[in-house]
């Protein structure tokens, strides 16, 4: 297959035109949902509330899509919790950067509650849900980590990334190291399938969900042959993942992503080209400069990098035009030196001077 080609060939691989027509014959922590916007307490929603419990009610932010997963279902979402008589924000997973993996059925006790309200939600889908403190915290909360009071009801704003069916077999702690990567490169296979008709956010679930598989704390413990086999899952996803971003115009992200690749491979070029054209875009021109320059060492005849780079060159002599036009309309030309009018007394009294002085000199001689 040619991506199994692509892959063992990592080196050599060529950019495509818009960092991601070639996204699926890639070769190659976390990729982390889009967090909220507003940071400052539960987000103000107007949807209607649905009761899914007797102390469970939720209202839709964001509607998600396909179906919802069933008892012992693997999830994987992002959320942030607060106490809802305080305000207080205990928990926040988009923080952390590492997503929540849930299975319906085997939560624990005080997820109870939120269990209940991601057990309602399909992929992709964000919701604010409220939990009585019955199927939180309890009549005594907590007093470790998290840190919630006794008695407290709990709000929650979740974003439900994905799942896996019970035929995924088990949780990922319970898996082997093959088995981990194997469920991650399924996810990321998917992702690709998604990314190529053209369903952005959906492909790029699959791709954060394949790399929740292999967080930092199960790539700490891998070396040798297992490590190499992780990174050729992972880092195609962070790629695709840019790939994506880039195409819905969060730049910032994108950036992220492909400095992640980075990390682990500074000579990777497509996460140096993509990193680029974020940069380049966000006029961190510079930066551009280095990342475009240092993919071109390792792919020298790769046209794209060196329209990339023919585009710097243009933009900064436009904007060297346009500075000095602006400097010569704001300055104006430089007048020219007025001559300076003459004072006619003073030639004459000069030429008075000048004769008294050759009269002078001509009786000094004489007299001699």
């Amino acid at each position: 297959m040619a991506e199994v080609e692509e892959e063992q060939q990592q080196q050599k691989l060529s950019v495509d035109q818009g960092g991601t027509d070639e996204i699926i014959t890639e070769g190659a922590s976390v990729v982390h949902g889009e967090p909220p916007q507003d940071d400052t307490g539960p987000p103000k929603v107007d949807s209607e509330v649905e009761f899914l419990h007797e102390k469970v009610t939720k209202q839709i932010i964001k509607e998600g899509h396909g179906q919802k997963p069933t008892k012992y279902a693997t999830c994987f979402l992002h959320y942030r919790a607060w106490t809802e008589s305080t305000q207080h924000k205990f928990e926040d997973t988009w923080h952390e950067q590492q997503p929540l993996e849930l299975v319906i059925g085997k939560e624990k006790k005080e997820m109870t509650g939120l269990a209940i309200g991601v057990n309602s939600m399909k992929s992709g889908e964000r919701a604010l849900l409220h939990v009585g403190w019955e199927l939180a915290y309890g009549k005594e909360g907590s007093f470790s980590f998290p840190n919630v009071p006794p008695t407290a009801d709990v709000l929650y704003e979740v974003e439900l990334i994905g799942f896996d069916e019970t035929g995924e077999g088990k949780a990922r702690g319970d898996m082997t190291v093959e088995e981990r990567i194997g469920a991650a490169d399924r996810r990321k296979m998917d992702g690709n399938a998604l990314f190529k008709e053209e369903k952005l956010e959906e492909a790029m679930q699959q791709y954060e969900m394949a790399i929740a598989y292999m967080g930092d704390d199960f790539m700490f413990q891998l070396f040798g042959k297992f490590r190499d086999m992780a990174l050729a899952v992972k880092n195609p996803c962070h790629l695709n993942t840019a790939a994506c971003l880039l195409k819905l115009q969060r730049y910032d992200e994108a950036i992220a992503q492909c400095s992640i690749v980075l990390a682990e491979d500074e000579n990777n070029v497509k996460a140096l080209f993509r990193r680029g054209k974020a940069r380049a875009i966000l006029g961190q021109i510079d930066a551009a400069r280095e990342d475009f320059l240092k993919a071109r060492k390792f792919a020298p005849q790769d046209k794209a990098i060196a329209r990339e780079l023919h585009l710097i060159a243009e933009h900064e002599k436009a904007v060297y035009q346009k500075q000095k036009e602006l400097y010569k309309g704001l300055f104006g030309p430089r007048p020219e030196p007025k001559p300076k009018s003459k004072n006619w007394l003073i030639v004459i009294w000069q030429w008075l001077l000048s004769l008294f002085y050759l009269l002078f000199r001509r009786k000094a001689r004489k007299d001699d």
